[in-house]
Formats: structure tokens, C-alpha cells, sequence
């Protein structure tokens, strides 16, 4: 079996017990991303030399007792919107396919501390914006569970990694679902925190109210120990937040007794498939057989939440990504004859068409005698949607609801119908709107054999009670392990 089937734990465990040295996990890693990698493209670039470099080092400070933390020397991938210093970060756009930055994202520094080792940047949708990780300018990436098939987005190229046992965990960023959709569609467990818990630092922006960062894992206990690494108060991001109860592995109890959990019968509702339904609603039964109180509920409003999410984030993204003109850093055009042509032609070359729409739909909302037609309208309903998570937060722990209303579609169904991939955010979107955290871990498995996720909201700073509440499910459940990593090869 491959060190990369272990659990983050598992193998840092290993790891202090001189079991195996930091060296053969490094190894092993980029083994088996070679191996796969033709086949499921979850990254953009591989980073060999720096990860043996930073084995060594690692391993010299377990030898002589500096490093004892539960993750040092376990392989790990970075979405590639997480700037790295002397590694390569690019968003997967052409605009930036030659950027390295200057500074290293607080999250990545967090788990470099920890001792965790970088072997590579995983492939994602341009900018986060998509759900299925094709708008990527350097290829798709292929679900490791059936190669036909998306692998969800945007951090598609971080889920695909940890569920093809190329790397024991990675980190991803969810501005609308990113992180939990694409862990739900490769049958992972993602988490995305409560919005300021993470540092955005070095978080290259989509919608700056809406971006979290978040790790992905094989099961519960990888991420909670993983979010313990990389939560810290940063005064280098405004949004950060001082938070106390930071020690997400206490959490860790087989026992929901009296957890009150609520279902919203708005997520169960038409447009989702009857597969999922089923799955999700089995993981509800089995937390209630273990004690939980689970009640159904009207929570309201979602069937505003995507044209709410979209108006804002679009408006968000077109003025983060006016930085992006040729001017300073990233790519410019060959050639011009003055500035304005320069803007015009940089940025018609260097962003792909999921980005350019999402552009100029932000600079209308926020173009005058549009801005309080539609901007302002979709704040004011932003508000209304976390008024109707606080009175379903009044009676309830946790919400459980479906974390995407269908399996992973084939590749090539979604971007032929924006407002369709746009659709299959509806049970993830009204989290991040609201600043919630939200987990989501594996259910079962759908008709074709693919995996149906389910996902467990908390109100804002609650992880401890989703956590509680995932890891008691995942305790009865059963066993979902991707068949490309149960052989270590290729699943053809």
C-alpha cells in the first residue's frame, strides 16, 4: 500500500516514530504523482527539488526534537492561488503563467512551520472562477473516480490530488462553495472555516468578502488538525479575526447526543437527484440513531443566494482583477501602440472567457444607474439570508443539507451552459454569503458509482460542533476509498 493512502495523521505518526523518514513521503508523493498525474492532471506545476530540499530540513528538526507537531514531514499540495515565494503561483491563467511572487501566503507559512512539505501547485478553475476545474488556461483536471468525469472546482486539482493518493492533504480556498463541491464530487472531506479564522494573506482575490481558505483531507481528524495549523490571528489581513477556541481536534467525540440537527426542506426540494437525496438523508438517519435530535425546517431565501452570490462576487472580481493590466507584474502584450491599447490587449490575451464574463458583469452592477439596482439590492439580501441562518441557528446545533445536487457531471456538460454550472452552487453559496463554516465529507456513492457528499453547516465560529457532528457520522458509515488510490495506479 502507498504512504499516500494514509491519513495526514497516520503518516506523521509513522513519520516521529522513525517509521519511515520524511524522505521516502516526499519520494512516495512525487512517485505517485508521476504516475498519475497523465491521467488526472491535479497539478500545474510539481516542485521535486524544493520538496527534497525541504525534506532534509525537515527532517534534521524531527531528529533533533524541534518539530513534534502531528504533520511535520506529511506531502502536501497548495491550490495554485496561494502564493508561494520561488515557486510558481499562477491562478491558472495565462495572465500569470510566469508570476512568482515575493512572499508566501500566511496559511502556506502556517503548515511550513508545522513542518509540512510542498511538492507541488494543483490545477484549479481561472481565478476560482468555475465549478468543474476546466476554465483552467493549463488543461482540465479528470475526477480520479471515473477520468469521464469533472472532478468539481475550483479547487478541483486540490480534491483530485488527495482522493487519487497523489498527497495525504491540500489546501484549497472556497469563495462559494470551492472547497466543499469538488470534496463532495471526489468522495474527500473539505472544510471551509468561518470567514477570518484563516489568514486571506497571499490569497490572490475573487470576492474578497467571500474567500476563506480551508484544508482538504481524507477524513475528519486530518482536517481538524489541519485548520488547528493554519488558523492564527494575522494583522496583515484586515478580515482576520482573534479567536481563542482554535483547537479544532477537541472536538473529535463519537457522540452527538441532544446535538440538535436541522434538515431545510428548501434543499431537499426539486432539481436535486434522487441518488443524493437518498444518501443524505441515510447520513441524517444515522446521526439520529446515534442520539441526535434531527427536525426538518423552512431556512427561506435560498433561491436568492446565487443571483445575491453572483452580483456580489462579480462586482468583487472585476476590481480585484484590475490590478492584473501589464503594467507592474504578470504578462504583457507583445505588441501596442500606447497605454490604453497595452490595457486593452493584455488583458483580451491573458484572461479566459469565464473571467472576462464574470468581469464585465461586475463592472455593470457597478456601473452608475445600475449600482443600487443590482449591487446594493444584493447586499441588502446578503443581509437577509444571514437574519434567516441566525433564527435557524436559534433552535438548531448544526444544518444538514446536501453539499451539490447532482454527482460530478461529464466533462465538456457544464461549460456549455454557464447559468446551469452557475446552478449547481445552490447549497453551498448562502455559507460563504453568510460567513459560515461548513463541512463536507462522503455519504455513499450514487447509481454510476460516483460520490455523493454530504454537508453539515455551523453558525459562525461553531467548526467544534460541525466537526463533532462529521466525525460521529463518519465513525458508522461506510467505507468510500477511491479505487485510483486503493491500486496506486492508473483507473482506466
Amino acid at each position: 500500500m502507498s504512504l499516500m493512502n494514509l491519513t495526514a495523521l497516520e503518516l506523521g505518526k509513522k513519520i516521529r516514530s522513525r517509521e519511515v523518514s520524511v524522505t521516502e513521503a516526499v519520494e512516495e508523493a512525487l512517485n505517485q504523482a508521476a504516475s498519475k498525474e497523465s491521467s488526472v492532471h491535479a497539478f500545474v506545476s510539481l516542485t521535486p527539488e524544493y520538496a527534497r530540499k525541504r525534506a532534509a530540513q525537515v527532517q534534521k528538526s524531527i531528529d533533533n526534537g524541534t518539530l513534534t507537531g502531528p504533520l511535520a514531514g506529511v506531502p502536501m499540495a497548495v491550490k495554485d492561488n496561494l502564493c508561494t515565494t520561488g515557486l510558481k503561483t499562477t491562478c491558472c491563467s495565462k495572465i500569470l503563467e510566469n508570476f512568482y511572487p515575493a512572499y508566501t501566503a500566511q496559511a502556506v507559512q502556517n503548515l511550513e512551520h508545522a513542518g509540512a512539505i510542498i511538492i507541488g501547485k494543483t490545477n484549479m478553475d481561472e481565478f476560482a472562477m468555475g465549478s468543474t476545474t476546466e476554465t483552467s488556461a493549463f488543461g482540465v483536471t479528470r475526477n480520479p473516480w471515473n477520468l469521464d468525469h469533472v472532478p468539481g472546482g475550483s479547487s478541483g486539482g486540490s480534491c483530485a490530488a488527495v482522493a487519487a493518493g497523489e498527497v495525504s492533504f491540500s489546501l484549497g480556498s472556497d469563495t462559494g462553495g470551492s472547497i466543499r463541491q469538488p470534496s463532495a464530487f471526489c468522495g474527500v472531506t473539505g472544510i471551509k472555516p468561518t470567514y477570518g479564522t484563516v489568514s486571506r494573506y497571499g490569497l490572490i482575490a475573487y470576492g474578497s468578502s467571500l474567500d476563506q481558505i480551508g484544508p482538504v483531507a481524507k477524513d475528519v481528524s486530518d482536517c481538524a488538525a489541519i485548520l488547528e495549523a493554519i488558523s492564527s490571528y494575522d494583522p496583515k489581513d484586515s478580515t482576520s479575526v482573534k479567536r481563542d477556541g482554535c483547537h479544532f481536534t477537541a472536538a473529535l467525540h463519537d457522540d452527538v447526543t441532544g446535538l440538535r440537527i436541522g434538515i431545510p426542506t428548501d434543499y431537499f426540494g426539486e432539481g436535486l437527484d434522487e441518488n443524493v437525496k437518498t444518501c443524505v438523508l441515510n447520513a441524517a438517519q444515522t446521526l439520529k440513531d446515534k442520539g441526535a435530535v434531527v427536525e426538518e425546517f423552512d431556512l427561506s431565501l435560498v433561491r436568492y443566494a446565487i443571483p445575491a452570490y453572483y452580483v456580489i462576487a462579480s462586482a468583487e472580481a472585476s476590481s480585484n482583477l484590475a490590478r492584473f493590466d501589464g503594467v507592474k507584474y504578470g504578462r504583457r502584450a507583445a505588441e501596442y501602440t500606447d497605454l490604453h491599447t497595452m490595457y486593452k490587449k493584455t488583458r483580451s490575451e491573458g484572461f479566459g472567457p469565464e473571467v472576462k464574463r464574470r468581469i464585465m458583469l461586475g463592472s455593470f452592477v457597478l456601473s452608475s444607474g445600475y449600482y443600487d439596482a443590482y449591487y446594493l439590492k444584493a447586499l441588502r439580501t446578503k443581509a437577509l439570508i444571514k437574519q434567516a441562518f441566525d433564527k435557524a441557528f436559534a433552535r438548531f446545533d448544526v444544518i444538514l443539507a446536501p453539499a451539490a445536487p447532482s454527482t460530478a457531471p461529464k466533462l465538456g456538460e457544464s461549460l456549455s451552459d454557464p447559468l446551469k454550472m452557475y446552478l449547481g452552487d445552490i447549497y453551498t453559496i448562502s455559507v460563504n454569503l453568510a460567513g459560515l463554516p461548513g463541512i463536507s465529507l462522503p455519504c455513499g456513492l450514487d447509481r454510476k458509482g460516483l460520490p455523493v457528499g454530504v454537508q453539515i453547516i455551523g453558525n459562525c465560529f461553531d467548526e467544534h460542533k460541525i466537526l463533532r457532528a462529521a466525525y460521529a457520522y463518519e465513525q458508522s458509515r461506510p467505507s468510500v476509498t477511491c479505487p485510483m488510490a486503493e491500486e496506486g495506479g492508473i483507473m482506466r
